[in-house]
């Protein structure tokens, strides 16, 4: 069995939302390019998906949505909005079905290759499209890949225990929805609060509803939350739940967008902070459930310092390879040559976020409370003290 394999297509960089739009494919292109100036895409590595059938994207939306992203993907100037559709967030373009389901095929390939028991760990770097509802479009999300891709493992292995672990700056509001009512999948999302940020939900009382309570937790950061906040949040709330569920699998989505440089969001995780993260997230995996992690892409909206440093250390750490902090020079040159700016020199462990005492001592104090709110609403479900 191998270590990890990237979940890779390049038909999915063609999910183009427009050249003015924030979600820009040329983020995904940047870090393919960046993981192969490393010498990490060697040819058992890569793992090429197809799209997710009709079947499968029932299994989570509704006909007459995908009936309506199927006529969106044909779009002509008589369109207009529908069921979250041709939006300023979610504006339609031509295969954007196609697109679409092919994101869900990544995400499908990326658990499937995991509890298949050929790969220990996976990367699909264009999943974690996690606001997709079962009949809306919403937050850059068409169809709900992380959803879709849980539900087809669950359909034919019943009984599979998945923890969903979600550290985009925005809560996985869909993915949330999706499974608000079963025990199977426990969904923990840390986030910006939603009294700030999109889409103004993950509050520590929307803990799941039906069979399913206390299986969606939610942990809504401050504004300008720092690695502390985020290590303490972390440590405090999901080890122990995971000890609890003791999960088959973990899908993690790992957006990068809680990063202070982020022009989309309000927090102030540096990198180092991201990095220590994601290695807790594996050393749960290997801790609860046999090292098995599934991990998928999500927000990131500083496509250059960014989103392909962070990306390429994340496919280097669940293949257990070390790189060089030092950027190779062929794929900054790359950079300057295509969009005359200058390219960061390192990966990023030198990142760092600037704030007053005052400010860290009170978003410290802040995520302390949230905590207590959250340990309080959901521990007792898995018999747990709060």
């Amino acid at each position: 069995m191998d270590r990890a394999a990237l979940i890779w297509h390049p038909g999915l960089a063609a999910y183009d939302l427009g050249d003015s739009h924030p979600f820009n494919p040329l983020r995904l292109t940047l870090t393919l390019q960046l993981m192969g100036a490393y010498g990490l895409l060697t040819r058992d590595v890569v793992i090429e998906p197809v799209e997710a059938n009709e079947n499968e994207l029932l299994l989570v939306h509704t006909s007459g949505y995908i009936e309506a992203v199927r006529h969106s993907s044909d779009w002509n100037s008589d369109f207009r909005p529908m069921m979250g559709l041709g939006t300023e967030d979610n504006p339609v373009f031509p295969g954007m079905h196609e697109i679409a389901a092919l994101t869900c095929g990544a995400s499908i390939a990326a658990i499937e290759q995991i509890i298949s028991g050929r790969h220990q760990r996976t990367f699909s770097i264009a999943g974690g499209m996690h606001h997709a509802h079962r009949s809306r479009a919403a937050g850059f999300s068409v169809y709900n890949d992380a959803a879709v891709g849980i539900e087809v493992a669950r359909r034919t292995r019943p009984g599979l225990r998945v923890l969903y672990i979600d550290i985009d700056a925005h809560n996985g509001d869909g993915v949330q929805e999706m499974f608000g009512a079963s025990a199977d999948v426990l969904t923990v999302s840390m986030h910006e609060s939603g009294l700030f940020a999109f889409p103004g939900t993950g509050f520590p009382g929307e803990i799941g509803h039906e069979a399913g309570e206390g299986f969606s937790v939610n942990m809504p950061l401050p504004m300008f939350a720092t690695d502390e906040c985020f290590r303490l949040a972390f440590d405090s709330v999901v080890p122990p739940l995971a000890r609890a569920f003791r999960p088959d699998i973990i899908v993690a989505q790992l957006g990068v967008d809680a990063q202070h440089l982020d022009p989309q969001t309000d927090l102030g995780l540096t990198l180092p902070g991201y990095r220590s993260l994601v290695t807790s997230i594996v050393r749960l995996a290997d801790e609860v459930c046999d090292g098995r992690l599934a991990a998928l892409g999500g927000g990131g909206y500083h496509i250059v310092e960014v989103v392909p440093p962070a990306w390429t250390w994340v496919l280097a750490e669940l293949r257990g390879e070390q790189l060089s902090e030092e950027l190779p020079e062929a794929w900054r040159e790359h950079v300057r040559l295509r969009l005359e700016c200058e390219a960061p020199s390192s990966l990023g462990a030198d990142d760092r976020f600037d704030v007053s005492p005052e400010l860290a001592e009170t978003t410290l104090a802040q995520t302390a409370q949230m905590i207590a709110e959250v340990r309080a609403a959901v521990f007792p479900h898995h018999g747990l003290l709060p």
